[in-house]
């Protein structure tokens, strides 16, 4: 089973791509983690990622779709794989479909995780983050035992930049510009399944299970 997850920043996408990678036994596959593995590791392909990131530019989009499906060729992902964070555009959509049918292979399903934008800008500025070990809380949903200390370390804990509503506003704004067309794409392809979002995220995940009929 191939699939890509879609969503906005916040709508809680890569939380349902690991629980759905978890309960099917196949890997959970996000671009950050890929180029983190590849520059880690040396490769031919993660020095040309890391020459891009070094002088603060994008990496392109050939090169990104030779890291992904470098990745899927790999043992673990015979029984299938769950695409987190690509493609973002309909080129890197392209770019991997073509990709896929030089190896005999396709995606099976698009998942759309649907959130309202009011609902992300009040969900992730209710986020607060240790930035001391790191560990992550929301104000409604996962508050801390004392307020405005973190239950792990006892340090402060801080609304982060990226959540900011101002911050998270841009970030919809880019969202929905480049990545909204891929839902008319992959609904033209006859593949594409949504789901609310805004339930709670069993809730959510025994949808996704449904539409993709499991």
């Amino acid at each position: 089973m191939k699939i890509i997850m879609l969503g906005a920043p916040g709508a809680g996408k890569g939380t349902q791509a690991k629980r759905l990678a978890e309960k099917f036994t196949i890997p959970h596959i996000s671009t950050g983690d890929i180029f983190r593995a590849n520059i880690k590791n040396g490769t031919e392909l993660g020095k040309k990622a890391k020459g891009y990131m070094d002088q603060g530019l994008l990496v392109p989009d050939e090169l990104v779709v030779d890291l992904v499906v470098d990745r899927i060729k790999q043992a673990d992902c015979e029984k299938g794989y769950i695409l987190d964070g690509f493609p973002r555009t309909i080129p890197q959509a392209e770019a991997l479909d073509n990709a896929l049918k030089a190896i005999d292979e396709k995606v099976d399903f698009a998942v759309n995780v649907e959130v309202p934008d009011s609902d992300i800008v009040s969900r992730m500025s209710g986020r607060r983050a240790c930035l001391n070990c790191g560990a992550t809380y929301h104000v409604v949903t996962i508050p801390t035992k004392v307020e405005g200390i973190c239950d792990t370390c006892g340090s402060e804990i801080v609304l982060r930049e990226d959540d900011k509503p101002e911050t998270v506003l841009k970030r919809l704004e880019i969202y929905h510009n480049q990545t909204q067309p891929l839902i008319d794409y992959y609904t033209k392809q006859g593949i594409l399944k949504e789901v609310d979002g805004r339930k709670n995220m069993t809730d959510t995940f025994e949808d996704i299970l449904k539409v993709l009929g499991k």
